[in-house]
């Protein structure tokens, strides 16, 4: 049994684990339309990448790292998370916690997405990300 189980996990550590999930605009010109677009994000936790498929189909792609928990730059996105989770939520949970990442996608028409993370357990994932043309997104995956 013991085998087994060192097999079925260098099977998972092989094979990937890329994790896909959506944004959801909340605030900014494409929080206005109706119906609200969703848009598809996918990071890879093997490789450290990160790709979203934007608007017109454009695809960003960029790579993210875990912050340390005495990073100084930790707050930098704190009002866009107090802004989808609610008044000092960054400062409750995230500030801090040592389960910050922060990553940057680009894409060929010019789009860059700003994206951090929290994920202080596999179930109690939380997301977002801000672009370049004034549009903040809630993250789900």
């Amino acid at each position: 049994m013991k085998y087994f189980a060192l097999a079925l996990l260098t099977a998972t550590l092989l094979t990937g684990c890329a994790m896909a999930g959506h944004l959801y605009p909340v605030q900014g010109p494409l929080a206005t339309r109706t119906p609200l677009p969703i848009f598809n994000i996918e990071i890879d936790l093997n490789d450290s990448s990160m790709s979203a498929t934007l608007q017109n189909g454009e695809v960003c792609k960029g790579n993210w790292a875990r912050l340390l928990r005495d990073d100084p730059s930790a707050n930098r996105m704190s009002a866009q998370w107090d802004a989808v989770y609610g008044q000092g939520f960054f400062v409750a949970h995230i500030l801090g916690s040592g389960f910050l990442g922060r990553g940057l996608v680009t894409g060929p028409q010019g789009t860059t997405l700003n994206v951090e993370t929290f994920n202080p357990t596999a179930a109690d994932f939380k997301g977002i990300a801000q672009d370049n043309k004034g549009n903040l997104y809630k993250m789900t995956l």
